[in-house]
C-alpha cells in the first residue's frame, strides 16, 4: 500500500463518531491524546492517532503559510498604493514651493500686493483706489491659498512617507515570518516521511483495512442523518463554483496554487467561488471564521465543508454526499466523500442567494474518485 492511502485514515479514524453539536457544525468525537515523542504506537489505532497528529501538524503549518502568504501580497499591494500616491504628493509639493518661491521673487522685487498696497496708499482717486483695492484682495487670498496648499502637500507628503516605511517594515516581518513557516511546514514533513518509512507492509495493509472500514461507517452516518440530501438545489453562483471545481478534477496538489494548473486545498474552494464572482478568503481558516456558518443538514451543492478542529482543510461539496478537493502534496484534485477527513462544519459564501428551481450538477470525469490522498513529501514542501 502507498504511504499516500494513509492520509485518508488519519481522517476516518476520528468520523465513525461523528455528532451533530449543534445548528451550525458537525464535529468529530475528540482523538485519544497522542503518545509521548519516541514512545510506540499501540495497534493500528494507535498507528492512526499518530499519524493523524502529525498531519494535522503539517496542515497547520501549510494554513500558517498559506495566510502568511496572503498578508504580504496585501501589503505589496497597499505598498505600490502607497507609492503611487507618494509620487503624487511630492510632484503637488514641488508645485506649491514652485509658486511659494515665485511670491518671495515678486515680494523682493516690489511686484507683490504689498507694494500695490502701498501705492493704493498715495492714490488721491478714491474710486480708482476702490477698484484696486478689491483686485489687491483677490492676489492677497490666492496667495493665501499658494501658502495653505504648500503646507498641505508638504504635511501630506510627510503623511504618505511615514504610512510607506511602516508597510515596509510589515512586509520585512512578513517576508521572515513567511520563511519560518516554511521551515516549519518542512519539519513537518520529514517527520511524516519518517513515521511512514518505520512501517512495515504488514502495519500498512491494517491501516489501508481500518481506513476502508472506518470512511464506510462514518459516510454511512452521515447518510444516514439525511445531512446529506441530493435534493438540495445551489444558487446560480453555487452551480457555477461547482462547475469550477468539478473542471479541475486531475490537476495537481501545490503548496500556496491557486490555479490554473494546481491548487491547494483553499486554493481550489476560493478560486472556484472566484470564477463564479464571488471574492471569499483565502485560507480556510479565514473561510470558516469569515463565512456564513450553515448545519450540515442544510448543506447544498457549492457549500464549504470545513475539517479539523483548526479548520486546516477545506473542500466544496458538490451534492450526493460528495466533495471536490485537493486533497494534500503528492495528489490530485479528486472527489472524495464529505467524511474523508474529520468534519468540523459548514460554510456558505452566498447565504443570501436564491436557490435555483432546478438543478443538475455536473457530469464528472472518469477517474474523478479514483486515487488516494497520498501522503506528504518534503519535496513537496514550499520552496520560497
Amino acid at each position: 500500500m502507498s504511504s499516500g492511502t494513509l492520509v485518508r485514515s488519519l481522517g476516518t479514524a476520528a468520523l465513525a463518531a461523528v455528532v451533530v453539536v449543534s445548528p451550525a457544525t458537525a464535529v468529530a468525537a475528540p482523538s485519544p491524546p497522542p503518545p509521548a515523542p519516541g514512545a510506540p504506537a499501540a495497534g493500528v489505532a494507535g498507528l492512526l492517532t499518530e499519524l493523524q497528529r502529525l498531519y494535522q501538524q503539517a496542515e497547520q503549518a501549510t494554513e500558517a503559510y498559506n495566510g502568511t502568504t496572503a498578508e504580504l501580497k496585501k501589503r505589496a499591494a497597499q505598498a505600490k498604493k502607497l507609492d503611487a500616491a507618494l509620487v503624487t504628493a511630492r510632484r503637488s509639493l514641488t508645485r506649491g514651493r514652485d509658486a511659494a518661491g515665485q511670491l518671495a521673487r515678486e515680494q523682493y522685487q516690489g511686484r507683490s500686493e504689498l507694494s500695490a498696497y502701498l501705492r493704493l496708499l498715495l492714490m488721491r482717486d478714491p474710486e480708482a483706489a476702490l477698484t484696486q483695492g478689491q483686485v489687491i484682495q483677490r492676489l492677497a487670498a490666492g496667495r493665501m491659498a499658494a501658502v495653505q496648499r504648500l503646507g498641505a502637500a508638504e504635511k501630506r507628503a510627510d503623511q504618505l512617507a511615514k504610512e510607506s516605511r511602516k508597510v515596509l517594515a510589515e512586509q520585512r516581518t512578513l517576508a521572515a515570518r513567511k520563511k519560518k513557516d516554511r521551515d516549519t511546514v518542512r519539519t513537518r514533513l520529514k517527520q511524516v516521511e519518517a513515521r511512514l518509512a518505520s512501517l512495515t507492509a504488514e502495519q500498512l495493509a491494517d491501516v489501508s483495512g481500518l481506513e476502508r472500514k472506518n470512511t464506510d461507517q462514518a459516510q454511512s452516518a452521515l447518510m444516514a442523518s439525511g445531512a446529506l440530501s441530493s435534493s438540495r438545489p445551489p444558487t446560480a453562483q453555487g452551480g457555477e463554483a461547482v462547475g469550477y471545481a468539478v473542471r479541475q478534477i486531475g490537476k495537481p496538489y501545490v503548496w500556496g496554487a491557486e490555479g490554473p494548473g494546481s491548487f491547494d486545498c483553499s486554493g481550489l474552494t476560493s478560486q472556484a467561488w472566484a470564477s463564479a464572482g464571488r471574492v471569499i478568503p483565502r485560507t480556510s481558516q479565514e473561510q470558516w471564521r469569515q463565512l456564513t456558518r450553515v448545519p450540515m443538514t442544510a448543506l447544498r451543492p457549492g457549500d464549504l465543508v470545513v475539517y479539523f478542529p483548526e479548520a486546516t482543510h477545506v473542500a466544496l461539496y458538490i451534492g450526493n454526499g460528495l466533495v471536490v478537493q485537493a486533497p494534500r502534496p503528492g495528489s490530485s484534485v479528486k472527489v472524495s466523500p464529505v467524511a474523508s477527513n474529520p468534519v468540523l462544519g459548514a460554510v456558505r459564501p452566498d447565504p443570501d442567494g436564491t436557490p435555483l428551481a432546478s438543478y443538475q450538477g455536473p457530469e464528472l470525469p472518469k477517474g474523478a474518485t479514483d486515487g488516494s490522498d497520498e501522503g506528504y513529501g518534503a519535496s513537496s514542501a514550499p520552496g520560497a
